[in-house]
Parts: C-alpha cells; sequence; structure tokens
C-alpha cells in the first residue's frame, strides 16, 4: 500500500480496510417514509450551501440595480452605470448558481447509487 512514510504503522495490517470504509457512502435514503422524506430534504438543502447562497445574493443585488436604480438614489457608483454593475452582478450570479446545481446533483446521484454520468 503506497502512502507517506509510516501511514502502515499508524493504521495497522488493516490498512485496505480502513481505506475502504473512509470512501464508502451511506445506503440510499429510505423515501417511502414521512420521516426519510424530511430528513432527505434536510439533507440536499445542506449540499452546496455557499455557492447558491452567493449566486442569489448576486442575482437579487443585480436585478435591483438593474430595474430600479434611481428607487434607491443611485445615477452613478464610482464612475459606473448602476444598469452596467447590475448586469454584471447578475453574471456574476449565473456560474455560481451553476455550479450549485452541478454539485447537487452529483451529490444525489452518488448518494442514490447510480453511476455518474461521463461528462461530469
Amino acid at each position: 500500500m503506497d502512502g507517506p512514510p509510516g501511514m502502515l504503522d499508524r493504521i495497522g495490517t488493516n490498512g485496505h480496510k480502513v481505506q475502504h470504509h473512509m470512501f464508502d457512502t451511506p445506503p440510499p435514503p429510505d423515501l417511502s417514509t414521512k420521516a426519510g422524506r424530511k430528513a432527505w430534504r434536510r439533507e440536499m438543502r445542506m449540499v452546496a450551501v455557499r455557492p447558491r447562497r452567493w449566486g442569489l445574493w448576486l442575482l437579487t443585488l443585480g436585478f435591483l440595480l438593474l430595474m430600479a436604480p434611481a428607487a434607491f438614489g443611485l445615477h452613478s457608483l464610482w464612475g459606473w452605470s448602476p444598469t452596467f454593475i447590475g448586469s454584471l452582478l447578475m453574471l456574476g450570479a449565473l456560474p455560481l448558481l451553476v455550479a450549485g446545481a452541478r454539485l447537487r446533483r452529483r451529490y444525489r446521484q452518488g448518494r442514490m447509487g447510480r453511476p455518474k454520468e461521463d461528462g461530469s
């Protein structure tokens, strides 16, 4: 078994079992019960939280700057048009939201025991 020096000393002779159990995925969730579905929803909410949260914040701020800059008394931000900045923020939100959706899909596929697609 390859690894850093002294790795086998720490793990002992059952190193292959330790490595095998480190990468085991938990069994698929039980979606036949209400409690199982609730636990699954709670689990999925915790996947890719940061990219989704940042993407939604950027999208909201960009939309507000794009649609109603005069309502906030903004006519220029650091010499730039609020409409332009709003468009950039919304454009910046797109990769974050797509990344969040892909991460959730990959997690769901791995958790359900389905084979992963070749492209992801």
